[in-house]
């Protein structure tokens, strides 16, 4: 998948345009829109892997940052 795309899918999912790379926009997306409360990690990428299964957005959120 390009980036685009998934960029496009995130902000279906969430309802509103974020920046997946913005561990705020993240964290605060992910918790009012989606009620996800992430595990504290050192990283908002560690605590992220750790979520992946509870919700198709965070799966689509590391992919969009693993695609350079």
């Amino acid at each position: 998948m390009n980036k685009d795309f998934i960029l496009k899918r995130i902000c279906i999912f969430s309802g509103k345009e974020i920046d997946p790379n913005s561990d705020e926009q993240v964290i605060t997306v992910l918790r009012e829109e989606f009620n996800i409360l992430l595990p504290q990690r050192r990283t908002l990428e560690e605590s992220l892997e750790l979520s992946g299964k509870e919700h198709e957005v965070i799966d689509l959120i590391l992919q969009y940052r693993g695609v350079s």
